[in-house]
C-alpha cells in the first residue's frame, strides 16, 4: 500500500472533497484524475460501474504514481468482498460502498485499508462503526438531507462522515453539509459535467475542483 489509514483519513478530512468518478477509457480517466490533482484535489474514486472497470483502474494507479504522486486513489461501487480485494491488490488505498457489508469490512481490515459504507440510517452507521468503519457515507445524501448528519451527530458526535448524492460545488449547498458536522463530501456527475468531459475541457475540470475546494474552507 502506498498510504497507510491514517494517511488516507487524513487527507479527506483536510481537503474536505472525494471526487467520485467512472469512465471506460483509461486515457480520459487519466486526463481527468491529472485535471482533479492539480485543483488540488488528493483522495479520488474510482467506481466499479462498467466491464473491465478494474482494468482502467489498475492503469489509473500507475500513472497517477508518475504523475500525480501525492494522490490517494480509493474504489468505489464495491457491494461485494470479492471485488474489494481485487481493487485492494490492483493498488487501491480506500474501499467505498453504496451500502454496508459486513464482509468487505473484514477484508479492508485485514489489511488495515479505510472502508467508507453507504448508510442510510444511525442504526447502519452504528453497525458500521462497530465492524471497523472510522467514515462512514451517508448516502444517498440528498434523500437523507443535513438535517440527518446534524440529527446522528448529537448523540454520536465522534462520527465521521462523508456525504455522497446531492452534493453540489456551491455555497449554500456544501456550507449546508459542512455546517451540520459533515467530515468530507463525495462529488461525481455537479464536478464532471458530460458536456465538459466530452469536449476534454480538463482546465475547467480543474477550476471546478479549486472552485469547490475554496468554497469548502470558507464555509467549515
Amino acid at each position: 500500500m502506498r498510504y497507510n489509514k491514517i494517511q488516507v483519513l487524513s487527507a479527506m478530512r483536510e481537503t474536505g472533497l472525494v471526487p467520485v468518478f467512472y469512465h471506460a477509457d483509461a486515457d480520459t480517466a487519466k486526463q481527468v484524475l491529472k485535471a482533479c490533482y492539480e485543483g488540488g484535489i488528493r483522495a479520488f474514486e474510482f467506481t466499479n460501474r462498467g466491464d473491465f472497470a478494474h482494468e482502467v483502474f489498475g492503469e489509473l494507479v500507475k500513472y497517477a504514481a508518475k504523475e500525480c504522486p501525492d494522490m490517494i486513489l480509493g474504489a468505489g461501487s464495491i457491494v461485494e468482498p470479492a471485488a474489494a480485494s481485487l481493487y485492494i491488490q490492483l493498488g487501491a488505498n480506500f474501499i467505498v460502498g453504496p451500502l454496508f457489508n459486513p464482509e468487505v469490512a473484514k477484508v479492508c481490515n485485514r489489511r488495515l485499508v479505510p472502508y467508507t459504507p453507504g448508510c442510510g440510517s444511525v442504526s447502519e452507521v452504528g453497525f458500521a462503526q462497530e465492524c471497523g468503519c472510522d467514515l462512514c457515507k451517508v448516502f444517498p445524501g440528498d434523500v437523507l438531507s443535513p438535517k440527518f448528519v446534524k440529527g446522528l451527530k448529537a448523540p454520536m458526535p465522534w462520527s465521521m462522515l462523508m456525504i455522497t448524492g446531492g452534493v453540489k460545488p456551491e455555497e449554500d449547498n456544501l456550507r449546508g453539509w459542512f455546517q451540520a458536522g459533515a467530515t468530507c463530501v463525495g462529488m461525481g456527475s455537479n464536478l464532471f459535467p458530460k458536456d465538459v468531459i466530452a469536449a476534454k475541457d480538463w482546465d475547467k475540470i480543474t477550476a471546478l475542483c479549486r472552485e469547490a475546494l475554496d468554497i469548502i474552507k470558507r464555509v467549515r
